[in-house]
């Protein structure tokens, strides 16, 4: 668990960021999101110590992190950033076994390590391992840093607009391997972006600053339906607040006891890609069944709807 408290950074007579105190809860993943300027990247820096705070303090696993070299903190941290950050001269092999080595992994235990992360990103250890980050596309690339980053088993990764310089279709391909790889290691995860609907989309919980304050910290669901400030209900969007929040719903949560002579969906599948297959289809309701093909209920329109209507 990371938590802050009351954290302040001031530059001169500036404050950056303004007395912020939350907490992310371990092995789950946790979104600050803001515009320019709002300090959130300022914030995500002084949790590993690249930035110092004026004051406040941070404590990892209830242990004050201010207590020991920032750079043991670094090396218990992983971090990831926009461009990656790769050593342009070193293979990615060598890349990814950075910190493993400067912590003095045995040889055997780091090229183990870095196949292994290297398999699970889909980049074939043998085509990819002694390749030089110029000769990856911009996708493989931003793989090899979050690889690199998770490299030496961190408690906590960081993760700063990592996914800003990437086109749409290979944006979203990333976003979905973060979500499987943060399941498979469990890894506790703090992720900066001013995109609001890449926070609701990877976000357990989602913090939103302005102008070095947050304004609000809470799950997806209770920035759309109860917003705590103007800017977070501008931010969130008013004419398509209901389809975010049926993005954040499946079936399998809201399934009723009864059957259906509609379409069969996953229990999986949001209420938001439910209701474009029943209108798509024509129907009024679906089946919805578990991994195993079994039924577990069905979802009708008109419950959808309501679920789509803020409390």
């Amino acid at each position: 668990m990371i938590t802050l408290e009351n954290l302040t950074k001031r530059y001169g007579d500036t404050t950056v960021v303004d007395d912020v105190s939350l907490t992310v809860e371990r092995g789950s993943i946790t979104v600050i999101v803001g515009t320019s300027g709002s300090g959130k990247s300022t914030l995500l820096r002084m949790i590993n110590r690249l930035v110092e705070p004026t004051c406040g303090r941070v404590l990892i696993g209830g242990n004050d992190t201010a207590r020991e070299p920032a750079y043991l903190v670094r090396r218990r941290i992983g971090y990831a950033i926009q461009s990656h950050g790769l050593f342009p001269h070193r293979t990615v092999a060598e890349n990814i076994a950075t910190v493993p080595r400067l912590l003095g992994w045995e040889t055997s235990r780091t090229d183990a390590r870095v196949r292994e992360l290297l398999t699970i990103f889909q980049l074939d250890p043998e085509a990819y391992a002694g390749k030089l980050p110029h000769q990856l596309s911009g996708g493989q690339q931003q793989r090899v840093g979050v690889a690199r980053a998770l490299a030496a088993e961190p408690e906590v990764l960081l993760m700063d607009e990592p996914f800003g310089a990437l086109d749409p279709i290979i944006r979203s391909k990333a976003q979905d391997d973060l979500l499987d790889i943060q399941r498979r290691f469990g890894t506790t995860v703090v992720l900066v972006t001013h995109d609001i609907d890449e926070a609701f989309r990877l976000g357990d919980r989602v913090a939103v600053m302005s102008q070095g304050r947050l304004l609000q910290h809470g799950r997806p669901a209770a920035l759309l339906t109860q917003p705590a400030d103007p800017l977070v209900a501008r931010m969130t969007g008013v004419a398509d607040r209901a389809m975010k929040l049926l993005s954040l719903i499946t079936a399998g949560e809201v399934a009723v006891a009864g059957a259906s002579d509609g379409p069969t969906v996953a229990a999986t599948d949001t209420l938001r890609d439910v209701l474009s297959e029943l209108l798509w289809r024509g129907a009024e309701s679906a089946t919805v069944v578990d991994p195993q093909g079994n039924r577990t209920g069905h979802v009708t329109i008109a419950g959808i709807l309501a679920r789509g209507r803020p409390a």
